[in-house]
């Protein structure tokens, strides 16, 4: 019951919650070229679809639709020229910010056990979508002369702190 109040919330906050995502991507070092390549109507439309839609995405969907849109999504990045790191990183700015939306509105803070154990799962998710993140860099960097491979990651992570 609690579950399904959240993701009703969410779905009724999906306009706020895209705009807001928006800026925060705006204002973030980790994805400059999707900001350049996609068109901001697409990529806040795509945004608000997963917050309108949550219930379903997370119900009602079939393993095999969520396959195709993402695939699909995938393929459109790509062909925009979107480095697969910065779209990753998106993703995961996209769920973070869905979190923080829930921290900040105060409807997750009881029971406190709960609080915790849900706290915990998010700091180990957060650290593997970043240990992604970091890991496709290193994957785009393959291929490079060596040097450069090296220096350009180091250069990318630093300026992305």
């Amino acid at each position: 019951m609690f579950a399904a109040k959240l993701v009703q919330l969410i779905e009724t906050h999906a306009d706020k919650l895209a705009d807001n995502l928006m800026q925060n991507l705006k204002n973030s070092p980790r994805c400059p070229t999707l900001l350049q390549r996609v068109p901001p109507d697409e990529l806040k439309r795509r945004t608000r679809e997963i917050y309108r839609h949550l219930a379903e995405w997370l119900s009602d969907k079939a393993e095999s639709e969520i396959e195709d849109r993402y695939i699909g999504l995938g393929v459109r990045r790509a062909q925009q020229g979107v480095p697969f790191s910065e779209f990753l990183w998106a993703v995961s700015a996209t769920k973070d910010y869905l979190w923080e939306y829930l921290q900040r509105e105060g409807l997750m803070e009881d029971p406190v056990d709960l609080w915790g154990e849900i706290g915990l799962l998010h700091t180990l998710e957060r650290f593997f979508d970043r240990a992604a993140y970091f890991a496709a860099i290193g994957y785009e960097s393959v291929g490079e002369h060596a040097s450069t491979a090296q220096t350009g990651w180091k250069m990318r992570v630093a300026g992305a702190r």
